[in-house]
């Protein structure tokens, strides 16, 4: 029995450290994107690309790794009660990037950024497990979830999807939808609405619930057992990703400052 549970506490710990590795070098790869946008507009820097499509699809590439990793780790979260009370600090951080980027840099104000989106995406999912103690099948939740994405991708622009990669047929929704600060979150930008890191939560609370599901699949296929990978300085910055998160920035300006570029 001993042994058993030590073989189970090894995968365990492996599984975590595999999640860890890739948070970290999504949260590497974002540090490197922050520092090129401040080199761009704070440096006045000329880099053409990164405001084409390369830039863009490095920014997507972010976070979207980011959300669907932070799905996988909110469905490891065995008492319900422990994702809530992770929702609510993560949220209370993404509160205080909002107030800070508003006083230090309201020009460049983040509101309703990435770790709102997540924080309320963990308060969602833990509230519904507490109350619904038999989820969903992980594949038919996954098929689902994508589905949602795909349909809410361009919600923000104005319209649903029937189509995949952007290409299909857009429906135009009601002008009406668009008010408000609470429309605003939900994924209905109000008129005059501006934030530098905009997460709202239609599209992504569906891809925060394909890495929920999708954690659920490779569970059940024994397929996650066998991811055994620890990058350990990328394994280090996974598990300390929100203190860095906060950080980053700062020290990322603090050395703009240093060499004389803002």
């Amino acid at each position: 029995m001993k042994d058993k549970e030590l073989r189970q506490q090894k995968t365990g710990k492996a599984r975590l450290t595999l999640l860890d590795s890739l948070r970290g070098a999504a949260l590497l790869s974002m540090i490197l994107y922050h520092g090129t946008w401040d080199l761009v507009y704070m440096a006045g820097v000329r880099i053409p690309w990164y405001n084409a499509l390369p830039g863009y699809l490095w920014q997507q590439s972010i976070c979207m790794t980011f959300i669907l990793l932070s799905g996988c780790c909110a469905a490891l979260a065995g008492d319900p009660r422990r994702l809530l009370r992770r929702g609510l600090i993560v949220s209370a951080c993404g509160i205080l990037v909002t107030a800070v980027t508003l006083l230090v840099l309201p020009e460049d104000r983040v509101i309703f950024g990435v770790l709102t989106l997540i924080g309320a995406c963990m308060l969602l999912v833990g509230a519904v497990r507490c109350v619904v103690k038999h989820p969903a099948d992980p594949v038919v939740g996954l098929i689902l979830s994508a589905a949602a994405f795909l349909l809410f991708r361009h919600v923000n622009s104005g319209c649903l999807l029937l189509g995949i990669f952007d290409r299909g047929i857009r429906i135009p929704l009601p002008a009406g939808l668009y008010r408000g600060w609470f429309m605003t979150f939900l994924g209905f930008p109000m008129p005059g609405f501006w934030s530098t890191d905009y997460f709202s939560l239609l599209p992504w609370l569906a891809w925060f619930l394909c890495g929920y599901f999708l954690r659920g699949i490779l569970k059940r296929a024994g397929i996650e057992e066998k991811l055994q990978l620890e990058v350990p300085g990328l394994a280090w910055m996974g598990r300390h990703s929100l203190p860095i998160y906060l950080a980053h920035q700062p020290v990322l300006y603090l050395l703009l400052m240093l060499a004389g570029k803002v």
